[in-house]
């Protein structure tokens, strides 16, 4: 069965996609294998960051990225779905938008040239969400 279409509507936030999820685990190689057989999208990179690791994949026509991350010193068990971050076409008018008690700052991206603010929990959104620049 071919996937549904997505249905596009405007949003006050300026989202424009869904750049990726992430996925915590207490074991990276054995989560993004599960991922790449449940895919058919091989693991990309892994990037060592002190205490966490991560693994990138890039799923689907889309081009979005699951980005697993394993942290030290989590049980043995399964991962679990940690949040989302999704692209908004003005990050700067999107958290004035939201304001400082829904949004953190506008900080740098770990990628080049992109920035991020984190979602606070207080608005009750469910999961983790960030919103980044395209």
């Amino acid at each position: 069965m071919d996937p549904a279409s997505p249905v596009l509507v405007e949003h006050a936030n300026g989202a424009i996609r869904m750049d990726h999820v992430v996925v915590t685990t207490n074991e990276l190689e054995r989560t993004c294998r599960a991922i790449e057989l449940a895919t058919g999208s091989p693991l990309r990179r892994v990037r060592e960051a002190g205490p966490i690791r991560q693994g990138f994949l890039r799923v689907g026509g889309g081009g979005l990225v699951v980005e697993v991350v394993e942290r030290q010193g989590l049980p043995d068990g399964p991962a679990w779905f940690w949040g989302l971050v999704l692209n908004v076409e003005d990050l700067d008018i999107a958290a004035e938008h939201i304001g400082p008690d829904g949004i953190g700052a506008v900080t740098p991206a770990v990628q080049p040239g992109r920035k991020i603010a984190t979602v606070r929990p207080e608005l009750g959104l469910g999961v983790p969400v960030a919103l980044m620049t395209a």
